[in-house]
This record gives structure tokens, sequence and C-alpha cells, in this order.
């Protein structure tokens, strides 16, 4: 299954990209593609505080199966005061 792949904010700067093409298996959750993208993108390895995640423009948990999915977009937390 070919998923597009969106990066936002500081996770573009950490991947040099805004977005990836990716392969994964049937059944691959979310959790298993970030562990994916980390291996691809080392930058994301420093990432510590788990991104907000949307799968085709709906949040979702790190344990939703990506099986119908076309688009996943992981966006960092924000602070502000």
């Amino acid at each position: 299954m070919t998923l597009r792949v969106l990066y936002f904010a500081s996770l573009r700067d950490r991947t040099g990209r805004h977005e990836d093409t990716v392969d994964v298996p049937p059944a691959t959750d979310v959790a298993a593609l970030w562990a994916r993208l980390q291996r691809l993108h080392p930058g994301l390895a420093e990432v510590t505080v788990r991104p907000l995640v949307a799968c085709d423009m709906t949040y979702a948990s790190w344990d939703r199966a990506l099986d119908g999915v076309g688009e996943v977009a992981f966006l960092p937390p924000v602070s502000g005061g």
C-alpha cells in the first residue's frame, strides 16, 4: 500500500522534505510508520514528543491502522503564549 506522508513545521525542517511517498505492508499502524520514517530520516529520531497525526485530514491515534488511508500528516505540537 502506498501512502503520501506530509511533514509540517519543525518536522519538515528535520527531514528536509515536505512530503514522502512510502510503501507499507497491510495492517501497518501509525506507530510502525513513524518508526520506519525515523529510520529513513534520522532527524526524526531526535523528536522527543510524539507529533499529532492526521489520516486523510482527520486526526488519528497512534494505533490507527493505515489500511485504506491515502495520506498521513505529522504535525508537531504547538506551544505559545
